[in-house]
């Protein structure tokens, strides 16, 4: 895989440049749905084809991406904790 294959793979199923599994698998299911030969004139087995390359590509970058357990990242992930966490101990907004 090349980095430009990565970048078709993502505009084949119209991802920007930040996406979760999640959201690539959600994206993947609808439009195979939507071009799949039982789909009735929307059909386009060419387009399936390159749909499925595509969702492999990034599913294989995402299989083998490795992840941060940091402090930091957890806290870059999880916006909502970092904020109970900086404001646990204000008498305001936490426990106090």
């Amino acid at each position: 895989m090349t980095y430009d294959d990565l970048q078709e793979a993502l505009r084949t199923l119209g991802l920007g440049d930040r996406a979760s599994l999640k959201e690539i698998k959600a994206r993947h299911r609808e439009l195979v749905k939507r071009y799949h030969p039982d789909a009735g004139n929307m059909a386009d087995p060419e387009r399936i084809r390159r749909i499925n390359a595509a969702y492999r590509i990034l599913a294989d970058y995402v299989g083998a991406y490795r992840f941060s357990f940091t402090e930091e990242e957890f806290y870059t992930q999880c916006p909502e904790a970092r904020i109970r966490m900086q404001f646990a101990d204000d008498p305001l907004w936490g426990k106090g």
